[in-house]
């Protein structure tokens, strides 16, 4: 009788295939947080979930401040340069 199970192969080399992680931005979760905030304001949340998205967009609110890229100092000016 023949073995009807698939066999497993290992790659040549020993090494494994490159796997594809899902990948999210920054850009990502900004866009999710306007979503939650234009979706809230036009009443597509009912009010028991009301307090749930709150919370989720408050905790999305601190992390993209904290992650957020410092704003670059104005460029000083002289009075010589304004005169």
């Amino acid at each position: 009788m023949e073995d009807n199970q698939a066999q497993v192969t290992e790659p040549v080399g020993g090494e494994a295939p490159p796997v594809a992680h899902p990948e999210l931005s920054v850009t990502d979760l900004q866009n999710l947080r306007t979503v939650l905030d234009v979706a809230s304001r036009r009443g597509a949340f009912g009010a028991n979930e009301m307090s749930s998205v709150g919370a989720v967009f408050d905790r999305l609110d601190k992390f993209l401040a904290a992650v957020a890229p410092a704003p670059a100092p104005a460029p000083e000016t002289s009075q010589e340069q304004v005169a």
